[in-house]
């Protein structure tokens, strides 16, 4: 339905669109030198700031048309003869709805057809944190906030290029979530970028609240447990992955960005893996793939050596096992099943228990219950080291959803271990290969770099398990524009 000029009609259907709405005010007000000139304001409570504040864009705006003769405020309003900045006018009721509903404050004036949407204070947010996750040695420690607005701005603060594409859209039929593509128009793949905006507009949903709903309904392989998407708080992070011709959702409400396409390798990447010598990233890198590694398979491997092929184990080893299980009246299997859950049970409590409570039931807790499980011969020594060292290598990996995929399938490999042995073993990490081969993310392999290394001149393998030196890294990986592939390159003299 289209606005009037007649400012009590348009007053009439915006109090019915929102009636019942305490919290929008609507505020009638006189402008014009002898204040003959009917207007109404229209704002959510907590998101104008006070008008009689001078350096408020409301406030200037008010100020300047109480010195204009009534005769010419319509004029100057069509004009924006104040100059303020984002100013839009509106010719229909649910484009005056929606500008309300993003927190901007609605004009409307008697004989001016339409409404003037002014952004002032907006709602209210976080500003930009520390970043209390994703910890690195080296780097920034600026964090995304829960502003959609800041987000893109903290990526534009790293980016000035004009290339730098933000698309802006509103998802959710009831909470109109404003979710933005950041991309590089020249780095971006097209193919890539076309079925992102396809997928992300593939379902109706009353309301987008977070990034990881869009992660969800997006996904096309939505049963695997491993994530397709990449998520990140870290502004340098996002950078540095458009740089690589990659795409960048951002939800509003969200510190949670997703990069996408994304890989194996770049989950257990962290950024100042590029900021160190390339030595001592490769040392952290291989760390974490070790530590992936036992995070999946120690106890499965543990309890396939012990229960079926004792023989690969050193006497001394085999009898110090089995001392350590005297007394023990469970068998190995149900011993580290009991364990691990004891362990998850802690970890997940100490996510739950506020600030630095959380830390402490998740260290002192397990200490506590492992020793006296020990000393009350329910367990053995040396299920406790295996339980800890397992989950002392799942927090090293860097990304928590990442882990969560790992943390998941040690139970599968386990049960498989302790029906078959080493050959369930075997078979479990097997069938993880296999799912792991046939996972795509918006076309590109999940495997890459080690699959398919060819088909970029085996460039992405140099900044996979092992990091090459900064100046080997000149081109970019298959995600990006195959036009633009090359990123780095000696300056000619």
């Amino acid at each position: 339905m289209d606005l009037t000029v007649n400012l009590k009609k348009n007053e009439e259907m915006l109090r019915s669109a929102f009636v019942r709405c305490d919290d929008i005010k609507f505020k009638s007000m006189q402008v014009g030198t002898n204040r003959g000139r009917e207007c109404l304001l229209i704002y959510i409570e907590v998101s104008v700031s006070n008008l009689l504040l001078d350096n408020t864009a409301l406030g200037q705006l008010f100020q300047y048309l109480n010195t204009l003769p009534e005769d010419r405020v319509i004029q100057a309003l069509k004009a924006n003869a104040p100059g303020i900045s984002d100013v839009n006018v509106y010719q229909t009721l649910q484009e005056a709805q929606n500008g309300l509903l993003t927190g901007a404050a609605i004009l409307l004036v008697d004989g001016f057809k339409g409404a003037l949407k002014i952004s002032d204070k907006g709602y209210p947010g976080m500003d930009v944190q520390k970043g209390s996750t994703e910890k690195v040695i080296r780097g920034s420690e600026e964090s995304f906030s829960e502003s959609e607005k800041i987000n893109t701005a903290l990526i534009r603060k790293r980016l000035r290029s004009p290339n730098l594409k933000v698309e802006e859209q509103q998802l959710g039929l009831r909470s109109k979530t404003n979710v933005a593509l950041v991309y590089m128009e020249d780095l971006a793949n097209e193919g890539v970028l076309k079925t992102i905006k396809e997928r992300l507009v593939a379902y109706e949903i009353d309301g987008v609240l977070d990034s990881g709903i869009l992660e969800q309904l997006a996904e096309k392989q939505w049963y695997s447990f491993f994530p397709q998407f990449l998520t990140t708080r870290r502004p340098d992070r996002a950078a540095m992955a458009i740089l690589e011709g990659k795409i960048v959702v951002i939800s509003d409400n969200s510190p949670e960005v997703l990069v996408l396409p994304t890989d194996f390798n770049a989950f257990l990447k962290t950024t100042d893996d590029y900021y160190n010598r390339f030595q001592m990233a490769t040392f952290g890198r291989l760390l974490r793939y070790v530590a992936t590694f036992i995070a999946l398979c120690l106890p499965g491997l543990y309890l396939a050596v012990t229960n079926f092929h004792t023989q690969i184990l050193p006497t001394k080893l085999l009898l110090s096992f089995q001392e350590a299980r005297i007394g023990v009246p469970f068998p190995a299997a149900l011993e580290i099943l009991l364990m691990e859950l004891a362990f998850e049970m802690l970890r997940e409590a100490g996510v739950r228990l506020p600030g630095t409570m959380g830390n402490t039931i998740g260290i002192v807790g397990g200490l506590i219950i492992g020793q006296s499980a020990v000393e009350a011969g329910l367990v053995s020594p040396i299920i406790v080291i295996v339980v800890a060292f397992t989950a002392l290598c799942s927090f090293a990996i860097p990304s928590e959803e990442f882990a969560f995929a790992f943390r998941v399938l040690k139970f599968i490999v386990l049960a498989l271990s302790a029906w078959l042995g080493f050959f369930g073993f075997l078979l479990a990490l097997y069938g993880c290969l296999i799912h792991l081969a046939g996972l795509k993310s918006f076309g590109m392999p999940f495997l890459t770099p080690f699959v398919g290394p060819e088909l970029n001149g085996n460039q992405e393998t140099k900044d996979a398990m092992v990091r090459f030196p900064l100046r080997l890294l000149w081109k970019r990986p298959l995600t990006a524009n195959p036009n633009q592939r090359r990123k780095l390159r000696r300056k000619r003299e």
